[in-house]
């Protein structure tokens, strides 16, 4: 049982460690990645993969800063996965799970003189209907402080489970009876049923009341049908829903090398 937390990208200081792990875990021999490094300033693309369409597109704008952008992509996407790597062959960590109408994302502070790989997965799957939530205003009291956060882990809770259907099946496997109980001023519990048979996963979204758009906050694993969250400030008036998703297509992967360090 674990705590779902919100998708955020690796600081530098969890990237080093990442890159400690990739060196142990890493494939050797057969067709080592080419190293040179990119000059900054200079974009570097790769060819759009025959299937997604997707092109993806890096630029490194500061020695430590890689901006990313991307164009096209397969039609009925939900959204894309950002991934990246140290070795061209992976393994690949999520960076961020982004919504349609996203299109570049910057990956700032990272480790000086290393070479780094993107990619792009498309993921696609249907949602729930939404719910709005109004919290309580104010922060947290000691009464909420000192109670029990039992209601916050992800769990799968069989009697919200029904035979599913396959998610490729158009309009198949929504998650339906998503409801939202507050737990106080900044706390939600979420249940729905899973009725997805072949689901990589849940995205719990959300639309703040500014927003114009769901985007992604939490990620959970195949056949959890119940979560907590923790909501930030803006998140006070907000409308949310889960989606059952699987992976589609993958874009080209593009590779650039950081510079030396900006600090003392």
């Amino acid at each position: 049982m674990s705590v779902p937390v919100r998708i955020a990208a690796p600081t530098a200081l969890v990237l080093a460690l990442l890159l400690t792990l990739s060196a142990c875990s890493a494939t050797t021999g057969g067709g080592g990645a080419d190293r040179r490094p990119a000059t900054a300033g200079h974009p570097v693309a790769g060819k759009a993969d025959a299937a997604s369409g997707v092109v993806l597109n890096a630029e490194r704008t500061t020695p430590t800063d890689i901006d990313l952008r991307w164009r096209g992509g397969g039609s009925g996407a939900s959204g894309h996965v950002l991934e990246f790597a140290t070795e061209e062959s992976g393994p690949y960590t999520v960076l961020q799970y982004l919504p349609p109408q996203v299109t570049s994302y910057r990956h700032p502070d990272l480790i000086p003189n290393t070479t780094f790989f993107y990619r792009l997965r498309a993921f696609r799957g249907p949602a729930s209907k939404p719910v709005s939530v109004t919290l309580p205003k104010g922060e947290l009291t000691a009464e909420d402080e000192n109670s029990s956060h039992d209601w916050l882990p992800a769990r799968k809770d069989p009697k919200r489970t029904v035979p599913g259907r396959p998610l490729r099946s158009t309009g198949a496997g929504a998650p339906t009876g998503f409801k939202a109980t507050v737990k106080h001023a900044n706390g939600i519990l979420f249940t729905w049923t899973d009725r997805a048979s072949d689901e990589a996963g849940f995205l719990l979204e959300s639309r703040t009341r500014t927003g114009s758009a769901y985007e992604p906050v939490v990620v959970l694993d195949p056949d959890v049908n119940s979560t907590g969250l923790i909501t930030l400030p803006t998140e006070k008036e907000a409308s949310y829903r889960v989606r059952a998703f699987t992976y589609g297509e993958r874009s080209n992967v593009v590779r650039l090398t950081t510079g030396g360090s900006t600090g003392p």
